[in-house]
């Protein structure tokens, strides 16, 4: 009994040391370095630049600082350029990405993802952010009140436009001669529970710096705490003096309020429904809605909306909320009032507010998940599939393999400066699709029910149809089926008459696709717009998209 009892101990013994040894071999070293995560969108291992400060303790909460790069940079080039290392005399940003100079240590945690390179902020490399973000605070302790958000150029537009469009992640953010995408200084009240901050230099060739004046004036006239550097006689490089000495992380020093006592927020897509305690439930494609909601004091809330039908308030952890007590609200002057546990939810019945009390489920209306537009089903996990149904010619299947690969090529060499995309999506025949991709899969379709199995698969589903025969027209839709979208792109493609000019952020194939609503009918280019529009709430065609369809007299529409 002795021995077993020495041979038992022994064994602990060897299996504690064993695995100290292992979790000690996987700890990461601190410094810069490069780490990469799994991307679903196209099942790729995915770069971003990390920095582990000297004696990092997983026992402490640290912060987080979200670098975005800009155009024809990356990942490796940005991790340096927060710091303030910019290249050495003479060098280029090939040379300086091989190697990490030293540089002074921050107690911060800093990621810079890759984001497919030069191709801005929404779609993919948006969907990219945060799978960084998921994956850096799945391996290590930080603290959700205080990440932060900086980027340059094409980055400082990134850090506008995801800073804005989920503000309740981000406890302060500071652009750098931003160039945002079009749309995003409407969201500029959101900004109002984070401080920003400007930077831009007075000689900025690339982005001029009226842009950024014009932001700091209207986030000044909205009240949010916004504070902005002008260099004077500094081109486009302002992130060298506003990196400089590693400025950035002595100003990040602010902490979210996650239960802030008055929400402003405006969206106009469900992917962006949720701001702190405040979430849209209803609104109309295209339209922006506004929410001003504040605590006047305990369990009394005043509400003011524009073109807004439906929104909760979960109110839990908020600390002028009393649970199970009676709450009152006045909306848009409708005085309101009931006992709340957590969430409550409202709907817009004609002018007035109601407390919504159903629950209405399978109910095909836009929601988030299922709200287009086209760029919708384009910017997370998706196949492209191309049509063998009706036994075409080896000629006439090449034509439509060609369709499909240039609709699927978003790494098209675009010169040494911006190089490639880095987007791999699959290419498919329809008989080519699994079970599985009809399960996790966006399918951007090509053809028509005749001639794609995938598309008459779903056909008593889809609201219109091109007929085979037509040749000059281009039908572009999204719409949603079961668990995901198809896209169905019948007749010419949504790219034909596309002229590859102005500053390709993303190929040409593909420059227009977020600048599409959700259905766009044309006539030999798809410059020359025959109809285009959004669905209704319900999916359904409104008659200023359906007539024009009808009396062209090549579309079906569905019954």
């Amino acid at each position: 009994m002795k021995i077993n009892s020495r041979l038992s101990i022994y064994s602990l013994v060897i299996l504690i040391l064993m695995s100290w040894h292992i979790s000690a071999a996987q700890k990461l070293a601190s410094g810069p370095q490069v780490l990469t995560f799994f991307s679903s969108a196209d099942d790729t291992e995915q770069p971003y630049g990390l920095y582990i400060p000297k004696n990092y303790d997983p026992a402490k909460k640290y912060p987080l600082v979200m670098m975005l790069h800009g155009a024809g940079s990356n990942h490796r080039l940005e991790l340096r350029r927060v710091f303030g290392k910019s290249n050495a005399a003479d060098e280029t940003d090939v040379e300086a990405s091989r190697y990490f100079p030293e540089w002074e240590d921050v107690d911060f945690i800093v990621a810079s993802p890759l984001a497919r390179g030069t191709a801005g902020y929404q779609g993919i490399p948006e969907l990219d952010v945060y799978d960084v973000l998921a994956d850096v605070k799945k391996r290590f302790n930080i603290d959700e009140n205080r990440t932060y958000l900086t980027g340059l150029s094409m980055g400082g537009g990134g850090t506008l436009w995801i800073g804005l469009t989920r503000p309740d992640i981000w406890a302060a953010i500071a652009p750098v001669c931003a160039a945002p995408p079009a749309g995003t200084i409407d969201l500029a009240r959101n900004a109002s529970n984070f401080p920003v901050h400007f930077f831009h230099g007075d000689k900025d060739p690339v982005v001029p710096v009226e842009s950024t004046r014009n932001w700091v004036s209207k986030m000044q006239d909205l009240g949010v705490e916004v504070t902005y550097k002008e260099f004077v006689d500094v081109k486009h490089d302002s992130w060298v003096n506003a990196y400089d000495d590693e400025f950035i992380f002595s100003w990040f020093n602010q902490v979210r309020n996650p239960f802030p006592n008055e929400v402003k927020f405006s969206s106009k897509f469900y992917k962006y429904n949720k701001a702190y305690w405040v979430q849209f439930d209803k609104m109309r494609s295209g339209v922006l809605s506004d929410i001003t909601a504040n605590f006047k004091r305990s369990n009394t809330l005043e509400i003011k909306t524009k073109e807004l039908d439906g929104f909760t308030l979960n109110l839990l952890g908020h600390a002028k909320f009393i649970s199970n007590q009676p709450v009152t609200f006045s909306i848009d002057g409708t005085a309101l009032s009931a006992k709340v546990d957590s969430t409550i939810s409202f709907v817009k019945n004609g002018a007035a507010w109601a407390i919504n009390k159903e629950m209405i489920t399978n109910v095909v209306e836009k929601k988030k998940g299922s709200e287009g537009p086209v760029f919708d089903a384009f910017s997370s996990r998706h196949v492209y599939v191309y049509g063998t149904a009706d036994n075409p010619s080896e000629e006439e299947l090449k034509k439509r393999m060609d369709v499909a690969n240039e609709a699927a090529n978003w790494s098209v060499y675009r010169g040494p400066f911006l190089g490639r995309m880095m987007f791999f999506p699959r290419v498919l025949s329809d008989k080519e699709v699994r079970a599985s991709d009809f399960e996790t899969c966006n399918l951007i379709l090509f053809g028509t029910k005749e001639t794609n199995v995938v598309i008459n698969k779903y056909a008593d589903k889809l609201p219109v149809h091109l007929n085979a025969a037509t040749k000059d027209y281009g039908l572009l839709y999204v719409f949603p089926v079961d668990k995901h979208y198809v896209a169905i792109s019948s007749g010419l493609p949504w790219w034909t008459g596309v002229v590859d000019q102005g500053f390709p952020f993303v190929p040409a194939t593909h420059r227009n696709l977020s600048e599409f609503k959700d259905i766009l009918f044309f006539k030999d280019s798809s410059k020359n717009i025959i109809t285009e529009g959004y669905f209704t709430q319900e999916w359904k065609l409104p008659d200023a998209v359906l007539t024009p369809l009808t009396k062209s007299g090549v579309i079906t529409v569905s019954k």
